[in-house]
């Protein structure tokens, strides 16, 4: 029996004359039908770089199959008299590939464009929570410790319960494995030591200045930290400043001496216990520049913090019993009474302090490790901001209009010094 010739009906397809089913004596096959046209679509999409696939039709497991079937030209009264092959409707016709190529991409491209500005969307919420976080413990630390101070004027004392608050909430969060435990040896543990001394005169000379005079004086003469961060960078670093930082030094000084000589709490204790705490504050900065160094003894911020409260509690602990005796005994608790804080509101209100400290200072680090340090300063200056007018709104600190603005002024100093440190000096041409 003569096998049948069959003529290719277009030269971009070409016929597969291996395949068993163009001889006459091969057996027939449900799995290999006579089909003529077996190939595998696949469209691809020219670029700059040269043509890419964009996707296939083909299958991993068998070649995906086009059959053509034969129909009658119009006006034709057979329909084998002359015949033009069309496709079965149930596979797609590709017309345009470039265009097939380019939608899938876009779309795709428009996808995570979407889950982008989504992402984008959802951290700057957090980071916002976090600031409000950041201004809302702050000012109820600086409300709670100054009515403590009030009534139970024991700085040292004070300052001790809220390092031994902190160190506690710090092994809870280690032990339930909220932020991972450090392993540190030896010698990263004496660097840290001198971080830890000065970080304990700072928090108790602040709280021997919130004792002595009102919240607001206290944060506009802690408005002078970048004069003495200017100051050491200098003389132990060897940074020195730009002329744009020493010109926003000046309505910092300027402003500080003009809140100083109208201020109505004003005394010398509580002002150069201020000062005392700007200088440890900032050594602190240029201590910590300086011991750490090696990459492979640095640590995170959190961490850091967190080693050097519990080392401060240590620290303060001796000097507290030494300084002040036991504070904590019903004698003393009969003196606050008499200034208007019973047993019961002392402590509670000395253990709101010390976490809304602990609190404060924890979210302060979580945002420097999200923003520059020019935006955490910017934000640094507004909280100073936020603490001067909710202090004296809720202690009802009279305040005089130069006082108001020798306040304002040494706050515009710092958004200053804030925008102005980023400007980098011009290097001497030689």
């Amino acid at each position: 029996m003569q096998s049948t010739a069959l003529s290719n009906p277009s030269s971009s397809l070409p016929l597969r004359r291996g395949s068993p089913a163009f001889h006459s004596h091969a057996a027939p096959s449900p799995i290999n039908r006579f089909d003529p046209f077996h190939f595998s679509i696949t469209t691809t999409t020219t670029c700059r770089s040269g043509s890419v696939p964009a996707f296939s039709l083909s299958s991993d497991r068998s070649p995906l199959r086009r059959s053509w079937t034969p129909i009658s030209l119009p006006g034709s009264g057979r329909s084998d008299d002359k015949l033009r092959f069309r496709p079965w409707h149930g596979i797609p016709l590709l017309d345009d590939p470039k265009r097939t190529g380019l939608k899938a991409v876009s779309e795709t491209a428009g996808e995570g464009g979407e889950e982008k500005a989504a992402g984008g969307l959802g951290k700057t919420f957090e980071l916002g929570l976090l600031f409000g976080l950041w201004y809302l413990f702050n000012i109820y630390f600086n409300i709670y410790n100054k009515q403590v101070l009030k009534a139970f004027h024991y700085p040292a004392t004070i300052t001790l319960v809220q390092f031994a608050v902190g160190s506690v909430l710090v092994i809870l969060m280690w032990t339930f494995n909220l932020y991972k435990r450090p392993n540190l040896n030896a010698s990263q543990l004496w660097a840290i030591v001198p971080l830890a001394v000065v970080h304990t005169l700072g928090n108790l000379f602040t709280n021997m200045s919130l004792g002595k005079v009102a919240v607001s004086f206290t944060h506009t003469i802690k408005a002078m930290e970048p004069f003495f961060s200017v100051l050491l960078s200098a003389m132990f670093l060897g940074e020195y400043p730009t002329p744009w930082v020493v010109g926003s030094l000046l309505p910092i000084v300027g402003g500080v001496a003009l809140a100083s000589m109208t201020e109505a709490s004003f005394n010398w204790a509580g002002f150069w216990s201020a000062m005392a705490s700007n200088l440890t504050n900032q050594s602190r900065n240029v201590l910590s520049k300086k011991v750490m160094v090696k990459k492979e003894e640095s640590m995170d911020n959190i961490t850091l913090f967190s080693i050097i409260t519990m080392m401060s509690f240590v620290l303060l602990f001796p000097v507290t019993l030494y300084l002040e005796g036991v504070k904590f005994s019903p004698a003393y608790f009969e003196l606050a009474a008499q200034k208007g804080m019973n047993v019961k509101q002392a402590l509670i209100r000395s253990l709101l302090a010390a976490l809304c400290f602990h609190a404060y200072q924890q979210v302060s680090y979580m945002i420097l490790q999200r923003v520059s340090p020019v935006t955490h300063s910017v934000g640094n200056c507004v909280k100073r901001v936020v603490v001067i007018v909710s202090s004296v709104l809720f202690f009802r600190t009279p305040v005089s209009p130069i006082n108001s603005l020798g306040t304002g002024i040494a706050l515009a100093g710092v958004f200053l010094y804030s925008r102005v440190k980023r400007i980098k000096a011009k290097p001497k041409a030689v």
